[in-house]
């Protein structure tokens, strides 16, 4: 009697047998097909490698094919196996594209319709100011109320980047150069959470503003979510395979954007760490350095290591609008709540403004010589932009004249931030130390 394995009805070396569907199997072959899928591949029942059972026989001379006999069956018989091994190809990448494009057309409805009720929103708000901002006359009042120096080691100084929960401002994020991430409450003037994890120094924060989770991205290629209220971290998103260099949530408060030194900038979902795109500009070959989304969520910018500012669209994942102008790397961008307004520094001393309508620059600051724009925010309503580095600086929109100046720092300042209808800001710098202005 000539055994036959059922998979590929040869003449087995090492034969078994499976007691589920008691079919002849070589067992290479069928111990293979276990590990992948844990059944039988006759009828699917569970099936594991304790359960093979050896069969003892003198081995035979495998019988050659009748078609095997002459060069034309040969070859034929080689085209049929090819056919078959691309058209199994096929099939897989037909049901892989199929599961991308499903998931990609879901998420970028629901992209879309949160970009159309942000867009309608912002419409409504840009008619009038809040009536509890605080204006420009009282806005020049302001001084230093308090500054907190303890929030990060002494040891390895510096905080490198500050956000403040958009929901409750009170809720202070700062990360380090001691590679922590810490939580800070500005009413209570304690800190609230300290979160070790990344294996070089944060260099971007980002506070959920529904959530009680945070974001921090590191030089070390990753970037971790935390949770406030358990005290760990939830999830690590490795989108990049070097240094990530910004960050940014969307609107939506599901998806992440980031930039890395690697070129790429990468769209992923917060709550698997599932990087769902991820895209460079071949022709530019040049680093990222940091990366912004609009208020409405479909659009983005992204600022490079050869002074070029590029505008991105997210479905279609094109870069759709370049604003060349700076000397050096880009250090820092901010959209203004409007949407209608773009804000740039680099390392050439300057402060670039762009009409988004009209796609062009329309207000240069030219700032002290050797003065670095280290990070640059408009308050929520787009009416105040307040710049840090060097110095802390705020203008007032549309004027664009400076409102205030703060030389409180001893060292750069990496980030600043306005409270709540800009009732307060806050600043981060290399001198260790948390401060807050007011009245």
């Amino acid at each position: 009697m000539s055994l036959v394995c059922a998979i590929c009805n040869e003449v087995p070396e090492h034969p078994c047998v499976s007691p589920v569907s008691n079919q002849v199997f070589e067992r290479r072959l069928i111990e293979k097909y276990i590990a992948e899928n844990g059944t039988d591949p006759m009828n699917g029942q569970p099936l594991s490698e304790e359960q093979l059972v050896d069969i003892k026989f003198s081995h035979p001379i495998r019988p050659k094919a009748p078609s095997a006999t002459s060069i034309p069956a040969i070859l034929k018989s080689l085209q049929d196996e090819w056919d078959a091994v691309m058209l199994h190809s096929f099939t897989l990448r037909r049901r892989v594209l199929e599961s991308v494009f499903s998931l990609r057309v879901n998420i970028l409805y629901q992209l879309q319709d949160k970009a159309t009720i942000l867009t309608t929103e912002r419409k409504k708000r840009g008619k009038t100011v809040p009536e509890d901002l605080v204006r420009a006359e009282d806005l020049g009042k302001y001084h230093q109320v308090a500054s907190h120096v303890g929030l990060h080691s002494a040891s390895v100084p510096g905080i490198l980047a500050l956000d403040l929960c958009p929901s409750d401002t009170s809720k202070v994020l700062t990360g380090g150069a001691d590679k922590n991430v810490v939580v800070f409450d500005k009413n209570e003037e304690q800190i609230v959470a300290t979160f070790k994890g990344h294996t070089k120094k944060v260099t971007s924060v980002i506070y959920h503003p529904s959530q009680s989770v945070v974001f921090s991205a590191s030089p070390d290629s990753t970037i971790r979510v935390w949770s406030v209220t358990g005290g760990n971290c939830v999830q690590v998103v490795r989108a990049h395979e070097a240094g990530v260099t910004g960050l940014s949530l969307h609107a939506t408060g599901d998806y992440l954007l980031s930039s890395s030194e690697d070129q790429y900038w990468a769209f992923s979902d917060i709550q698997t760490g599932r990087v769902l795109t991820k895209v460079t500009d071949e022709s530019a070959g040049c680093a990222l350095t940091c990366a912004q989304f609009h208020p409405d969520g479909l659009i983005f910018g992204t600022g490079t290591a050869d002074s070029q500012i590029k505008i991105w669209d997210l479905k279609e994942r094109t870069n759709v609008a370049n604003f060349p102008g700076h000397s050096g790397p880009v250090t820092s961008i901010a959209f203004s709540e409007n949407g209608y307004y773009l804000a740039t520094g680099a390392q050439d001393s300057s402060l670039k403004l762009w009409d988004l309508r009209k796609l062009k620059n329309f207000k240069t600051i030219t700032l002290d010589n050797n003065y670095e724009v280290k990070s640059l925010v408009f308050d929520q309503s787009g009416t105040y932009l307040a710049v840090g580095g060097s110095d802390i600086r705020v203008y007032i929109c549309k004027q664009w004249s400076e409102v205030l100046n703060f030389t409180d720092h001893t060292g750069l300042v990496t980030g600043v931030a306005f409270g709540d209808n800009a009732r307060f800001l806050s600043s981060a710098g290399m001198d260790r130390s948390l401060k807050f202005y007011s009245l």
